[in-house]
């Protein structure tokens, strides 16, 4: 997160004010949405001067930018504790937990129905506002970043074989698995549980033909 801030937090106190201004930013998601959202409420919120905020922050972007890597990171750490503590059997069984894991954040985690990986959604399961799929990194979109991510935990927790077969199979997994979570909080604000299993089908059985 440290490479979306204008300075490194350098004491306790300055990191518990930024880590602050973050929650205060995804409950003002959930509260009043992306473009109600400002920064001025947020400093107010976080009770820190504005002139602080703008010390570890550029503008509203890259406040929502350091939310979104910081989901990012929240969703992998999770996973990876997860499996430590479960006994998989398959690597299908990481995709089951992986979904599960990402729906349960949809349904708990303050913000994440609107900014979970970087893209700003209008409502639960979109659409999207426009010039955000790439909020994580000017040059990438959101998705690749996240399949990036996935690729690195997947080979650590599976020994899954490196290669251009795989990257491309786990970004296509991501980009598909996006697409069906969207749609199944489109038609449930709680995420429709058939939609949901339908993804972890489709994400199971096309991978199946890339990893061993």
């Amino acid at each position: 997160m440290t490479s979306v801030l204008r300075r490194r937090p350098a004491q306790r106190r300055s990191a518990v004010r930024v880590e602050r201004m973050l929650d205060e930013c995804a409950l003002l998601l959930d509260e009043v949405g992306y473009e109600a959202l400002t920064t001025k409420e947020v400093a107010r919120r976080a009770e820190v001067p504005i002139g602080t905020f703008y010390q570890f922050f550029r503008d509203k972007q890259a406040l929502v930018r350091a939310l979104a890597l910081r989901n990012l990171d929240a969703f992998l750490e999770r996973i990876t504790q997860r499996v430590a503590g479960a006994d998989l059997g398959h690597w299908t069984d990481l995709v089951e937990l992986a979904v599960d894991e990402f729906v349960h954040m949809k349904r708990t985690t303050p913000g994440f129905g609107v900014v979970d990986f970087g893209e700003v959604l209008i409502a639960p399961g979109g659409p999207a506002l426009a010039g955000t799929h790439r909020a994580l990194d000017e040059a990438r979109d959101n998705n690749e970043i996240v399949a990036d991510r996935l690729r690195l935990l997947t080979k650590e927790l599976l020994d899954a074989p490196a290669g251009s077969g795989l990257d491309r199979a786990l970004l296509v997994a991501v980009e598909a698995t996006d697409a069906v979570l969207k749609l199944a909080f489109r038609a449930d604000p709680a995420g429709d549980p058939q939609l949901i299993a339908e993804c972890k089908q489709l994400v199971r059985r096309y991978l199946a033909d890339h990893l061993p």
